[in-house]
């Protein structure tokens, strides 16, 4: 079994200082109480067919306790502080893994003092891989081993492949001592060794309580030196009158620290589970328009003989690959060219097109030259917010004050405001209705048939595709004719050449034929 920390057993030691022992003191006063013969909770044996359960409680019973004798005010928190100690392995359920408390008729034991996690357990994992050993061993239903512990057992015998005899022969050992115990306190014993492990070497996804908080541990070893006024006395002021204005001086300090404090309890954060959640969806969503992990649709044309994407531009023809990723948000719509006219076409058949107007001149805003900046915000304001403006937008009275205030002294950024008003009102409502909209859905419901240009129409090499297209079969012909095989050796290998070489040949001759190239 796993040793203490020889630190832990004095009682002025380090561990005593340690942030955690704090916790551990206020909850092991709370275990005192509850394990009280009057008036704490009533501990029984349940009998059941074949069987007796001993020294248990149900967890609806911890919950009652609590709200009866704690200054608990409603199950809610009542549930919460259980919860703390239970995963602090102060009591646990006897027929699960994960440390939590449930209001209901779950059974739980109370964890043996030897066990508590103030006597600054550091076990090894040697010791966990020969506790894991001996439940192999033993032949029980309620010993076997859960998923997890057999990959760590698994992991463990790889790791010390070298000395694993060693450590099958201390499970033996232990196996045997179990044995000769008294068949009620073997299985006591068996569920609090079990629940110890629970804490110490955690179900994977539960938090593990016995780790200490570093920035905590600097703290403590640490501390801070107290920041102190130093001012001078004014001439003629008193010794009492200085107290006075130096606990004065104190109380602002402490006031500031509080609202320092509040400030930060008031900020955002995300947990890492959160932010990888969020990054999984994000990776799931945009897979399938990454090339270096999904292939394209159609293939890229630098790589590959398909030119067909290239004609799926020049037709101005959206995919129904790139129409879905319009649903993804209204950036996705706004980034993309064609998005944007199809957004475009929407609010205008809504009577609202202006909104977009305003919000894409002004992104051009941005990137004009400096000289024509301040014509060019008079433009946009005489347009869209003067007072009788032809395509005058609705924005608030805040946005349209700091608007007026900014086009007093033209810049890139005088309508920020009103465009960031904008782009909320469209993504609130606009944006929601195009999705929703016949139109959209026609378009995502298209087939993905690539229109190709008609190979009998001759005119002038203007076409890009059709140059493009004569480009790659003259190319087809300029290859068969530069590697027409003309070697004699190896004649059978020669003749299966030659009869490709003229099939690719003649295939090229009669493509060109239809374009008009010979």
């Amino acid at each position: 079994m796993a040793q203490t920390n020889s630190v832990g057993q004095g009682t002025n030691g380090v561990a005593d200082e340690s942030p955690n022992m704090i916790v551990y003191r206020k909850m092991e006063d709370f275990i005192a109480r509850m394990q009280d013969d009057k008036n704490g909770i009533p501990i029984r044996t349940v009998k059941s067919f074949l069987s007796k359960i001993p020294s248990v409680f149900s967890g609806s019973d911890i919950v009652q306790w609590m709200i009866k004798n704690l200054n608990v005010e409603d199950q809610v928190e009542a549930l919460h502080l259980g919860t703390l100690m239970a995963a602090h392995g102060y009591f646990f359920p006897i027929s699960d893994h994960v440390l939590t408390l449930k209001d209901d008729g779950t059974f739980y034991r109370f964890q043996t003092p030897y066990f508590w996690p103030s006597n600054c357990w550091e076990p090894e994992n040697t010791d966990y891989a020969v506790y894991l050993c001996k439940r192999t061993m033993q032949n029980k239903a309620r010993l076997e081993l859960a998923d997890y512990e057999a990959e760590s057992l698994a992991r463990l015998q790889r790791a010390f492949a070298r000395k694993w005899e060693f450590i099958f022969m201390q499970a033996e050992a232990q196996a045997k001592v179990d044995k000769k115990r008294d068949k009620i306190e073997r299985k006591i014993l068996d569920s609090q060794e079990r629940a110890f492990w629970d804490v110490h070497r955690p179900v994977p996804g539960c938090v593990n309580t016995t780790e200490v908080d570093i920035k905590k541990s600097s703290r403590m070893k640490n501390p801070h030196k107290t920041r102190k006024v130093h001012f001078s006395l004014p001439y003629g002021l008193s010794s009492s009158q200085s107290v006075s204005l130096t606990l004065y001086a104190n109380t602002c300090l402490l006031c500031f620290q509080i609202t320092f404090w509040q400030v930060q309890l008031d900020r955002h954060r995300l947990k890492m589970s959160k932010v990888a959640e969020s990054l999984l969806a994000y990776t799931e969503q945009y897979i399938e328009y990454d090339p270096f992990l999904t292939p394209s649709d159609p293939s890229n044309p630098w790589i590959s003989d398909d030119n067909a994407i290239w004609e799926l531009e020049a037709s101005k023809e959206p995919g129904q690959q790139r129409v879905k990723r319009w649903a993804f948000g209204i950036d996705e719509v706004l980034k993309d060219p064609i998005g944007r006219e199809q957004f475009l076409k929407f609010l205008e058949s809504e009577f609202s097109s202006e909104n977009l107007r305003f919000w894409l001149a002004v992104q051009e805003l941005k990137k004009r030259p400096i000289r024509e900046v301040p014509s060019r915000v008079q433009e946009i304001w005489q347009e869209f917010l003067a007072s009788g403006a032809p395509s005058a937008i609705n924005v608030d009275s805040k946005s349209y004050a700091k608007t007026t205030q900014n086009v007093k002294d033209p810049g890139r950024y005088a309508f920020e405001d009103a465009q960031e008003h904008i782009y909320k009102l469209m993504k609130s409502d606009s944006y929601s209705r195009f999705i929703r909209s016949s139109a959209y859905q026609e378009l995502l419901q298209a087939k993905k048939k690539v229109k190709r240009h008609s190979l009998t129409h001759h005119g002038s090499y203007g076409s890009t595709a059709t140059s493009a297209i004569r480009y790659h079969i003259i190319s087809d012909l300029l290859s068969c004719l530069c590697h027409f095989p003309c070697s004699s050796s190896h004649k059978s290998g020669v003749l299966q050449q030659r009869r490709a070489s003229c099939d690719k040949f003649t295939r090229a001759m009669v493509t060109a034929h239809a374009v008009g190239v010979v």
